[in-house]
């Protein structure tokens, strides 16, 4: 089954179990899907689906993190709670560890042994952990690992 086809399912389900919230997020959510087929005249495929639900993911992480300093403990239990019914539908995040011996591995493919040369192996670590794993902490791990090396 298709994620589309999916939360569409779990839409229909959440309207007849009187879930608001989860009706609205998987409402916008698939309006997200929508107007990314609008945008490029075409149906989405699985991975073109899953990183608008990445995108959607990440857009949450960020309002937690700016709600959370600007003392909006309401507002931060509401996204939190949008990305708990997110959560199923996104694949397993990868632990820090794991992004970890990936950047290792792609340090050593690119040769690279500076700070200088962290552009080279973004280029080739992203493409194998996009959607597995979020940007930020990727450019974190692979910055210590190339100023320590």
């Amino acid at each position: 089954m298709s994620i589309k086809a999916q939360l569409t399912s779990d839409l229909k389900d959440a309207m007849r179990e009187r879930d608001d919230r989860r009706r609205d997020v998987l409402r916008f959510t698939l309006a997200a899907l929508q107007n990314a087929e609008i945008a490029t005249r075409e149906e989405l495929d699985e991975p073109a689906a899953m990183a608008v639900l990445a995108k959607e993911a990440k857009q949450r992480r960020d309002s937690i993190e700016e709600f959370r300093k600007a003392d909006r403990q309401d507002l931060v239990a509401k996204e939190e709670a949008e990305l708990a019914v997110l959560a199923p539908y996104l694949p397993e995040q990868l632990s820090r560890e794991e992004i970890a011996q990936a950047a290792r591995q792609a340090i050593q493919e690119t040769g690279a042994s500076s700070p200088q040369e962290m552009g080279k192996v973004m280029a080739v670590l992203m493409p194998q952990l996009r959607g597995r794993a979020d940007g930020r902490q990727v450019n974190e791990v692979v910055q210590e690992l190339l100023a320590g090396s």
